[in-house]
């Protein structure tokens, strides 16, 4: 059993965080011990795994909690969980991709720069130097 504080570390996400999708409802199994303390299983580890993916994804933690409810309620949810995954996968699919165009950006300024430095050159990018 983990505490909220191991499984921050182990899970790389803030204690704050855990806290605030615990209070959600977003790991429906987890324990307390007799301090009230939230003890987290192997199993509710993977609840949080599944948390944060969505959340990284921008899934609002409406949808999420819907998606942890579909869950809870078993297996006659399963066509409607696959759309949810499928839809949220083709989300973060749309995101890469802009990420890759604002990377390829960030690489030709690097470029631009680097060469800016190496030849004492001005920033023809720079509005302020359009004056």
């Amino acid at each position: 059993m983990y505490t909220i504080k191991q499984v921050s570390n182990i899970m790389d996400v803030s204690e704050h965080t855990i806290r605030f999708w615990a209070k959600s409802g977003f790991f429906p199994f987890i324990k307390r011990n007799e301090n009230n303390i939230r003890l987290f299983s192997d199993d509710d580890l993977n609840w949080v795994r599944i948390v944060k993916c969505l959340r990284s994804v921008g899934v609002e933690n409406k949808s999420i909690k819907k998606y942890i409810d579909l869950c809870v309620i078993g297996d006659s949810t399963i066509k409607e969980r696959y759309k949810i995954i499928i839809s949220t996968k083709e989300k973060a699919l749309m995101q890469m991709k802009e990420l890759k165009k604002q990377i390829g950006l960030l690489e030709y300024k690097e470029e631009f720069y680097k060469d800016l430095i190496e030849n004492s050159s001005e920033d023809t990018w720079n509005p302020m130097n359009k004056k």
